[in-house]
């Protein structure tokens, strides 16, 4: 048998436990998937040399805390700088991502001309992947998060002032929202916001955060990250083969 899982902290929500064992059973393959919960970074040391694993999906906060421990990075995931796939292969662990994979393609099929500008909510791991895929598509972005830096052009406060019309595409790479805290949204001016905007959401639980239905109700293309996960699933599963 081979042994997959997923490394995160406070996972049991987890999408990709479901997904692999569906896919493992519906394809009768000799396989298991677990969720790995780790209290702090320092408990995969022990994980890794005991747990006889084939590979690993990687999520929050452990995409950027997880580099340290692997023995080579791919070039993708190195520019990234964040890790959410693991191959241990020889007795090496090699670290990709493909959550950029997930949501180009996820993101690609809605996009219309006039969408060259985007604004990417949050810093994190994942805010990484989708600054990423952005470059390859060519759309320019900006970064919007609680305080300022030289990578960060807005905050929260500042792109109230400005708005938010000049930014066809809004992509939220922050937990909130997510279930059980779903009262919760990004603080942008969502008033501003047209049927010419595109909101994505990298949640996918619940299926429509309040950040999406504030941009349904003005109209807006709303995606939730449902697509971009199993794609993401899906490349993680033909890195494990390859």
């Amino acid at each position: 048998m081979r042994n997959f899982g997923l490394l995160g902290k406070h996972i049991d929500y987890s999408f990709s436990r479901g997904y692999f064992k569906d896919k493992f059973e519906t394809n009768k393959l000799d396989c298991s998937y677990n969720n790995f919960d780790l209290e702090k970074i320092e408990d995969f040391e022990a994980l890794k040399s005991t747990a006889q694993l084939s590979g690993l999906n990687v999520t929050i906060p452990y995409k950027q805390d997880v580099i340290p421990y692997l023995d080579t990075i791919d070039l993708e995931a190195q520019e990234i700088g964040a890790v959410n796939t693991i191959k241990f292969e020889n007795g090496k662990l090699t670290g990709y991502n493909t959550d950029h994979y997930g949501f180009e393609h996820s993101l690609k099929p809605h996009l219309k001309p006039l969408h060259k500008k985007a604004l990417i909510l949050g810093t994190g791991g994942a805010s990484k992947a989708v600054a990423f895929a952005l470059r390859k598509l060519g759309i320019s972005f900006e970064y919007v998060s609680r305080t300022q830096s030289s990578a960060v052009k807005y905050t929260y406060e500042s792109l109230s002032k400005k708005g938010i019309k000049d930014y066809e595409i809004i992509i939220n790479c922050t937990p909130l929202g997510t279930f059980p805290d779903i009262t919760k949204c990004p603080q942008i001016p969502y008033e501003q916001i047209t049927s010419n905007h595109l909101l994505f959401d990298l949640i996918y639980n619940p299926e429509e955060t309040l950040f999406l239905k504030q941009g349904k109700k003005n109209n807006a293309t709303t995606l939730n990250g449902l697509e971009m996960l199993r794609l993401q699933a899906e490349k993680s599963w033909e890195i494990w083969n390859s």
